[in-house]
């Protein structure tokens, strides 16, 4: 098997590693609510903590990833990941619950920039666009992962058992594939500078996964809402809007590369932002149960190559590393991602639930706009 596919393999698997290691999470997350006897308010207050420790790997992860190159960066994130999942499982009181998710953030964000860094140098190997498949096996991990929790918790099975085979297999691939993976990174060696100040094309490229992954948040965290709000849909239809945003998601990573390399990634990022805007303004002009699922599916579609692409373009960056550029544009789209939910709720509680699918809708429209102002070569 020729060099450059064994690589793909090998970064493909630790792309599936990170998304079912934190599907794994989030899918029992009501249990170990219940474990802890955690009020609403409370398990709000607990799950900052990950964001919070995510943040504070950013800078940090950028410089490992340059100074010592994502190979080795990914070998240690991929193996402490699934090992933080254990010690949430057995968390007995919310101080422990706390602290694991502070460093389950962290190596959440190493392994999100090293595993990038590597699919960068993969990606051009190949000599053309491969980084939206590589983000498409984390989405069917995240619906692997989900699904076994939802077997797996109404059989009783507590979550630490869960966890601990999760962590069991994640660390056999690593064990398994890690010798595969790359070992000089695209750019090391260039004499670019450990921190530099990110440049106008980076900065854009920021704004444009910050607009993604606002209209992503909200998809993630309200669209079950709207359906219920809103569409007014019957109980059991309330996780349609979410599931047809998450296939369309999945799906359009595996062909969003093809897409690329037929008409080219700016034109793409074009249809893309014209897709999510397009989908939330006709679930808002027109929320019938039909209508906004088809809404949410082509929102599900213009989010799916967003910030694959947008990584794989900081990847290439001229004026910064690798791994800084990655960090760069992680760090302002994942702010993006954070306040895009609450910013909903404050517009749902000043105005209405429509009225903030309408605002989010403008992030779509940004993101064809800036894409046709950004280089990509």
């Amino acid at each position: 098997m020729e060099t450059s596919r064994v690589h793909r393999i090998a970064v493909s698997i630790f792309f599936f590693i990170a998304g079912l290691v934190f599907s794994s999470w989030t899918c029992r997350i009501p249990d170990i609510k219940m474990q802890l006897q955690l009020s609403d308010g409370a398990l709000g207050s607990v799950l900052f903590a990950l964001p919070v420790g995510l943040m504070a790997s950013l800078p940090v992860s950028g410089f490992l990833v340059t100074r010592y190159g994502s190979r080795s960066v990914l070998i240690l994130a991929a193996t402490l990941y699934p090992i933080t999942l254990i010690f949430l499982g057995l968390a007995g009181h919310v101080w422990q619950l706390v602290t694991g998710l502070v460093f389950f953030g962290l190596w959440s964000n190493m392994l999100n920039i090293s595993v990038n860094t590597q699919a960068v140098s993969v990606e051009g190997l190949y000599g053309r666009s491969i980084m939206a498949s590589f983000h498409g096996l984390w989405s069917l991990a995240g619906f692997g992962g989900g699904f076994i929790g939802f077997l797996l918790s109404p059989a009783g099975v507590p979550p630490f058992i869960h966890y601990l085979c999760i962590c069991g297999v994640c660390l056999l691939l690593v064990l398994f594939t890690h010798k595969y993976l790359v070992n000089q990174d695209v750019g090391s060696g260039s004499g670019q500078p450990l921190f530099a100040k990110p440049d106008s094309v980076i900065l854009k490229l920021g704004v444009i996964a910050f607009s993604g992954m606002v209209c992503e948040g909200t998809m993630f965290d309200w669209s079950g809402v709207y359906f219920q709000k809103i569409v007014l849909v019957p109980k059991q239809y309330v996780i349609f809007g979410f599931v047809a945003f998450m296939s369309t998601m999945a799906g359009g990573r595996f062909t969003a590369d093809w897409m690329v390399t037929r008409i080219g990634v700016t034109k793409v990022l074009q249809i893309s932002g014209i897709c999510i805007a397009s989908g939330l303004l006709l679930a808002v002009a027109l929320p019938y149960f039909v209508t906004a699922t088809i809404g949410f599916l082509l929102v599900g579609i213009g989010v799916s190559s967003v910030v694959p692409l947008v990584y794989g373009l900081a990847g290439k960056s001229k004026t910064m590393s690798p791994g800084v550029a990655l960090a760069a544009v992680s760090t302002i789209g994942f702010v993006g991602f954070l306040i895009g939910p609450p910013i909903i709720g404050f517009v749902a509680e000043a105005a209405s639930l429509k009225s903030s699918f309408t605002l989010v809708a403008m992030f779509g429209i940004a993101t064809a706009l800036l894409a046709s102002q950004t280089r990509t070569k």
